[in-house]
C-alpha cells in the first residue's frame, strides 16, 4: 500500500525489483525498469534475492557513478549498496531523491558477469509525483 507523505504530499510506492523474479542474473532489467516506469522522488527500490550458497553465487547491488559506468560494466568507482547476503529475507531497500538524475543500479558478482553477460543492471530517473 502507498504511503502519503503530508508534507511533500506525495505517495511513496515501494517496488521489489524485477517483480516476482527478485534480483537474480539471466533476467532483463532493463526491460522491467522501462516497462516499470516512471519511478518517482521517494519510491522506495526493494532488492530482493537468495543468500549465497555452494552452488548459487549470489548478485550484490552497486550504485554506478555515470553513463560510462553503466555501458561498461566498469565498477571502478562504483558504490557498494548491498552485499551478497543483505537481500535476503525482506531484501535491500533504496530510496530514491535524486531528482532528474538518472540512478545507475547494477551487480558486480562473478567478476562483472551479472552485469555484463546476466544483465543485472538498469537505471530510472526519478521524477516528481504529478499532484
Amino acid at each position: 500500500m502507498p504511503l502519503v507523505d503530508r508534507r511533500n504530499r506525495c505517495v511513496k510506492r515501494t517496488i521489489v525489483v524485477g517483480g516476482s523474479e527478485g534480483w537474480r542474473p539471466g533476467f532483463n532489467y532493463t526491460d522491467w525498469a522501462l516497462n516499470t516506469s516512471p519511478f518517482y522522488l521517494n519510491d522506495k527500490l526493494v532488492f530482493k534475492y537468495a543468500p549465497p550458497s555452494d552452488t548459487y553465487v549470489a548478485p550484490n547491488v552497486y550504485l554506478l557513478p555515470n553513463l560510462y559506468s553503466y555501458g561498461t560494466c566498469n565498477f571502478n568507482s562504483a558504490k557498494l549498496l548491498a552485499t551478497e547476503t543483505q537481500g535476503s529475507g525482506e531484501g535491500f531497500e533504496f530510496v530514491l531523491i535524486n531528482k532528474w538524475r538518472p540512478v545507475y543500479f547494477a551487480s558486480a558478482a562473478e567478476d562483472g558477469s551479472h552485469c555484463s553477460e546476466g544483465q543485472m543492471k538498469f537505471f530510472v530517473i526519478p521524477l516528481p509525483h504529478p499532484n
